[in-house]
């Protein structure tokens, strides 16, 4: 299956190819390239307009770039904070947290309050989506 349509967006890229496109092409494609591009699919390989290609490669790029940051950052972290922030990743109150690390919850505040700092965050939301973006949710 190859996906036409009329829009590139890396939201119709991805979904498309993750619901198993072999290709993704736009409408704005030459006629004859189109066919010619079919048929590259039919045999098994995978098509992409340029322009999607171009995107999908930038977005690729911005994600492994974004990683790289925030590993960075999480690396100047104590193992508690790093812990802390694992589980403000996964949406946890200071309670939860609490809990779970067996902390006291003014413990969790005062670690929250100088991790958001040393990470450069505003909120606990950012600092969740950080935890995302370096991969220690869940671990």
């Amino acid at each position: 299956m190859v996906a036409l349509t009329t829009f590139d967006a890396d939201q119709y890229v991805l979904r498309s190819l993750r619901a198993g496109a072999a290709g993704f092409l736009v409408k704005s494609t030459p006629p004859e390239d189109l066919i010619g591009l079919v048929r590259v699919a039919t045999d098994g390989n995978m098509v992409l307009s340029p322009a999607a290609a171009r995107r999908l490669v930038a977005a690729s790029a911005d994600q492994q770039s974004a990683r790289q940051r925030a590993r960075a950052l999480v690396e100047s972290l104590t193992e508690r904070e790093g812990e802390v922030l694992a589980c403000l990743g996964e949406g946890l109150s200071n309670a939860q947290i609490a809990a779970r690390l067996y902390l006291s919850e003014a413990t969790v505040k005062s670690d929250v309050s100088r991790m958001l700092d040393k990470l450069g965050c505003a909120n606990r939301t950012q600092a969740g989506l950080l935890a995302h973006d370096a991969g220690i949710v869940g671990r």
